[in-house]
């Protein structure tokens, strides 16, 4: 299903929230994926960088906290 909106934006409304939270997240996982995959290719070519992993996984867990924080607001806003 694709994220559309249909109608005048209202930044209250819950559903206009949460699909701002949505484009947010996809917008964090694709400069996550973009950036990393450009940091290791110019690893390959240039020297190794030791810290590289480290700097991936500390980004991919505070991806993982991004979409936990996005899937429980709206798991909350369905029980409301």
């Amino acid at each position: 299903m694709p994220l559309r909106w249909n109608g005048k934006p209202d930044p209250s409304d819950p559903r206009y929230q949460d699909l701002s939270r949505r484009l947010d997240f996809a917008v964090h996982l694709a400069l996550y994926a973009a950036i990393n995959s450009g940091l290791w290719f110019v690893q390959l070519l240039r020297h190794p960088w030791q810290h590289l992993a480290w700097l991936n996984l500390g980004w991919l867990c505070l991806l993982a906290l991004h979409l936990t924080m996005v899937w429980r607001m709206r798991a909350r806003q369905d029980a409301s």
